[in-house]
């Protein structure tokens, strides 16, 4: 069967990841600024400041993208560029002209724009007030959606809302790995009801300004969980269906709510709000990396560990409710990130999805691995292994099609190295080198090999 007519092959990135210009042209402080300041937050105090330059260098990025034939690019918009304080006020005319060019650029080169609103950096100001635990951020992050899509709304056809919501409500508030470096448990659950609020009103704000037949999304990183039935539950439930009933209309399962009783009684959910978070939506972003191994803490190995699903090491969990499941390290080939390699976990959980949700079309709005790239003394970087990786996961994501699964579009993360969260600038996921110190672009083996790919020279599978 292959790939169907229309299939988007795209790459991803995120503002605060490749942007750079941090404090130029009016943009203001996320808390990402905040937190790869504070010593000891990011490794080797490495910030975001400059990341990979693309603020200057658009152009020369979207030669690439251009050159690999791709058919979309999904990137995040910095809220605190467009709109400095999170909230009110007018738009910050020289950000939005930066993303109004940038999607100009695309159409001209026959990319189509895929636009995140959100991908992790709240505004400093909007954390100052509370952050995603207050219910307003989930209503300023509404009048947001409003004022972009009315500036881009005319030429960005496929938006998405949040970006790993997961990862910003438990991440962010309860392991504290990520900004803005809070450990509460209690936050981190009120911070996930009110993401997915957000999401909910920013659809219904986006729908009143952008084009009719603009399609709406948001994109998760769903947990692929194999073990013990009982730790699976657990795990899944505030893992991918705090996210998932909310947003696909089955509200929180009973559950979740029984599991987490002990840390909060959910008042901050009201009425209306479960309506109102299931906003209708065109399309699913997955994003996907490698599976989770998990059993009760009582039969774990010796060696298993804390962060052995690759997210969080250290004291806290971002496992709210699950304190008594044990995440196991798992065999096989890992990345540089620790991550196994297995693209067997990408096909059953689109069919899982598939099953679950039926006629909901999919998209696999991220998929990559980090590999210690070097660029040769004849300027080559040989990233073979990341070219292996990328190839058996397409032809998961082929195999997931020919079983029925509705899959849309496939996009590698990432276009180019970046600025990898706590890990600084230690993690080269990117199918493009950047020189860190000059800014130089290098094209890896695994950006030909997916340009071949695209061009239907190499097979998936």
């Amino acid at each position: 069967m292959g790939f169907p007519d229309g299939f988007l092959w795209g790459a991803a990135t995120a503002a605060y990841q490749i942007e750079g210009a941090a404090a130029e042209d009016g943009r203001a402080p996320s808390i990402w600024d905040t937190f790869s300041r504070t010593p000891g937050r990011v490794l080797n105090g490495d910030t975001g400041d400059v990341a990979a330059g693309h603020y200057r260098r658009w152009r020369e990025d979207l030669a690439s993208m251009a050159g690999l034939g791709l058919g979309a690019y999904r990137f995040s918009i910095s809220w605190s560029r467009v709109l400095p304080e999170g909230t009110g006020g007018p738009l910050n005319r020289k950000g939005v002209d930066f993303y109004s060019r940038l999607v100009d650029g695309l159409l001209e080169n026959g990319v189509s724009p895929v636009a995140t609103l959100y991908h992790w950096d709240l505004p400093q100001d909007l954390e100052d007030a509370g952050g995603w635990p207050e219910r307003d951020t989930a209503f300023r992050f509404a009048e947001y959606a409003e004022r972009i899509g009315r500036e881009l709304g005319d030429r960005v056809h496929l938006w998405t809302t949040l970006n790993e919501p997961w990862c910003s409500a438990f991440l962010g508030y309860a392991s504290g790995v990520h900004a803005p470096g809070r450990t509460d448990p209690a936050a981190a659950l009120a911070a996930a009801h009110h993401l997915n609020l957000a999401h909910g009103l920013g659809v219904r704000a986006l729908r009143g300004v952008v084009a009719p037949d603009a399609r709406h999304s948001v994109t998760l990183n769903l947990h692929h969980l194999r073990g013990d039935p009982e730790a699976v539950r657990r795990v899944d439930a505030v893992a991918n269906r705090v996210f998932l009933g909310p947003m696909l209309g089955t509200g929180y399962h009973a559950d979740l709510l029984e599991d987490t009783s002990s840390i909060t009684d959910w008042s901050f959910v009201r009425d209306g709000d479960v309506e109102t978070c299931a906003a209708l939506i065109d399309v699913l972003g997955v994003n996907y990396y490698q599976p989770t191994l998990v059993a009760p803490v009582s039969a774990a190995e010796p060696a298993a560990e804390p962060g052995a699903d690759g997210h969080a090491v250290g004291a806290a969990t971002p496992f709210v409710g699950c304190e008594d499941v044990a995440f196991l390290p798992q065999e096989g080939e890992h990345t540089a990130m620790g991550w196994v390699v297995d693209a067997s976990g990408l096909d059953e959980l689109l069919l899982r999805l598939h099953r679950d949700h039926p006629g909901l079309p999919l998209m696999i709005t991220e998929n990559g691995a980090a590999f210690d790239d070097t660029v040769d003394g004849d300027g080559r970087v040989r990233d073979e292994r990341r070219i292996a990786y990328l190839r058996e996961h397409v032809a998961a994501a082929e195999r997931a099609i020919e079983a029925g699964v509705d899959l849309r579009g496939y996009f590698a993360w990432s276009l180019m190295d970046n600025f990898e969260w706590s890990y600084g600038y230690s993690k080269r996921f990117g199918i493009i080198h950047v020189d860190y110190a000059t800014g130089t672009r290098t094209w890896k083996d695994s950006a030909y090999w997916y340009r071949d790919l695209i061009d239907g020279i190499v097979p998936a599978m």
